[in-house]
């Protein structure tokens, strides 16, 4: 709809009736702009009705500003053909009794053809079926209908499908329609059911004509016209005018050349069928946008279940087992005996082995850095379920009480990076913080105990070893210092292998207690990390429906106001 508003404002400089120009462009451009903000959101099908109108209504106006279009719609037998040859005072079109003779659109206009030429062609009417009524003789006689294009349509009701098609299709382009019905058919339900009632938004620019009265009595006409009023009023066309006619006296089809005249006069015709058909797409549009909704919260307890599920599914319980175990294992190698470290050592590291941060933040391989994934186990068909069953409710839970289409909009968004997923979450885990790149200082602490208890024991040992040694090769005896009756090499030896039992005992349960303390860290910040690739992959694009969802009910709001 390029240009449409400066094209509309353009074409509607003519006009100075009911329906303010200004506004009318204003309203057509907020249903171009909730087109656009709910692209890709709702369904194309039931967006049809708009789109159609923001395309004709700059191509209608754009056509001609100087040319009212109005078509004579009925069944078959209401006469009008006759009264379309009545009105423009010649033979034009076909005239039958028993059947229908319309197969085609006729079309008389008044005034040179040049000008609605284009909007023929819009309208689909061909060439050999176009007719000029005003002519230099008569231009004075016909000057107050100049600018009027008179469209005998086919019968609705006729044997011919194509017939109603084209009904139907020029039905919903012109600028007035006048619905003439005869004294014997005027209930049909067809026509009531299927299109008066369908037009009862469009009750400015319609007309109905009771033709053929000739056929009736003086007292039987007012009654007719009454039973008429009846139907009319249960179709909602309240107010719509009601008129008579007939071709069997000349001055019979006056009352509706008046109102023809007046329509052309106030050139308004095509700006209220716009308006009525603008009205009748906001009511659609209203209906399948709804009530305001409210972002989710942060503190939502469908976003909260969304997190449990996310990091189930990326493995966190995994991971912070492996952290609680890195940092015992961890913890065992920096504080243990010596020996019994580099044993330590040979056992493969917890957090390796899931290619996450090993000991001092350090890959435990060159070719680990080059490794983007870690190695957390797939997660198992519970927690893919548990998953599904998350996003399903936070876009029930965004999408609760509007029109289904929205909810569906919800659920596709929540979906729509789905695939990218895992990998996200495996690279929150791997880019997470767990605080495991550096050792305790409590670990070198107590692994310096260690280190002089077990020197002060290997001391103890080499001296008492000394000793046998040279008492063996008879050599003088080596004399020991003694502590009361203790020789030092002998206490040195048993004291550094009893404190060092005594350490290790008494950091076991220190070591169990900051491991759980470790493995909640990590867990705070792995749900973190989780949480976030939650907001962008999931909760993100469902903000994104519900912010459309707020747009579109702001520039309807424009759209609605007349």
């Amino acid at each position: 709809m390029t240009g449409m508003g400066g094209r509309l404002r353009e074409a509607l400089r003519i006009a100075d009736g009911r329906v303010d120009p200004d506004q009318l462009v204003a309203r057509l451009e907020a249903v171009h702009r909730f087109l656009g903000i709910v692209d890709g959101h709702l369904p194309d099908t039931p967006l049809v009705p708009a789109r159609t109108l923001v395309e004709r209504a700059g191509t209608r106006l754009a056509l001609s500003r100087d040319h009212t279009v109005v078509a004579l719609a009925g069944s078959t037998g209401s006469g009008k053909s006759s009264l379309f040859n009545a009105m423009a005072r010649m033979d034009l079109s076909p005239v039958g009794v028993r059947r229908p003779t319309t197969g085609v659109t006729h079309a008389c206009v008044w005034g040179p053809l040049d000008g609605g030429t284009r909007l023929l062609d819009w309208l689909g009417v061909l060439p050999r079926h176009r007719f000029v009524r005003e002519s230099l003789l008569d231009g004075d006689d016909e000057s107050t209908m100049h600018g009027l294009i008179l469209l005998d349509l086919p019968d609705f009701d006729s044997v011919q499908h194509s017939h109603r098609l084209e009904v139907d299709r020029l039905l919903g382009l012109v600028d007035l329609v006048v619905w003439v019905v005869d004294p014997q058919k005027y209930a049909d339900r067809v026509m009531h059911r299927s299109y008066l009632r369908e037009f009862r938004r469009h009750r400015d620019v319609t007309l109905v004509v009771l033709n053929q009265t000739d056929r009736l009595s003086p007292a039987e006409v007012p009654r007719v016209l009454a039973d008429l009023r009846r139907l009319l009023d249960a179709d909602g066309l309240e107010g719509v005018p009601l008129l008579t006619t007939t071709i069997t006296d000349p001055a019979g089809p006056d009352g509706l050349r008046a109102a023809l005249e007046r329509t052309v006069a106030e050139r308004q015709a095509a700006l209220r069928r716009l308006s009525g058909d603008l009205d009748s797409v906001v009511v659609a549009l209203d209906a399948m946008v709804g009530e305001p909704r409210t972002a989710l919260a942060a503190d939502d307890p469908a976003v909260a279940a969304l997190d449990r599920a996310l990091g189930t599914a990326a493995g966190v319980p995994t991971v912070v087992a492996a952290v609680e175990q890195a940092y015992r294992h961890r913890a065992a190698a920096a504080t243990g005996w010596p020996l019994f470290r580099l044993l330590r050592r040979l056992r493969p590291d917890p957090l390796r082995r899931l290619h996450l941060p090993g000991p001092q933040g350090a890959p435990s391989d060159p070719a680990e850095s080059l490794v983007a994934a870690t190695s957390v186990p797939e997660p198992s068909a519970a927690d893919k379920s548990a998953l599904a069953l998350a996003l399903r409710t936070v876009a029930e839970r965004a999408g609760a009480g509007l029109p289904n289409a929205w909810p569906d909009a919800m659920t596709a968004a929540a979906r729509s990076r789905l695939a990218d997923l895992p990998d996200a979450l495996d690279g929150a885990l791997a880019g997470a913080d767990l605080g495991m790149s550096r050792p305790r200082r409590w670990w070198r602490l107590v692994g310096a105990v260690q280190w002089l208890v077990t020197i002060a024991a290997a001391a103890g040992l080499g001296w008492l070893v000394l000793g046998y040694a040279m008492r063996a090769l008879g050599l003088p005896e080596l004399r020991h210092p003694m502590v009361g009756e203790v020789p030092v090499p002998t206490l040195l030896l048993l004291g550094g292998l009893l404190t060092g039992l005594l350490v290790a005992a008494l950091t076991r349960p220190v070591t169990r207690w900051a491991a759980r303390r470790a493995g909640q860290r990590a867990e705070a910040q792995l749900t973190r990390a989780v949480a976030h690739v939650g907001e962008q992959h999931v909760l993100d694009p469902v903000r994104t429906v519900i912010a459309a969802h707020a747009d579109a009910r702001t520039v309807l709001e424009v759209a609605r106001h007349r």
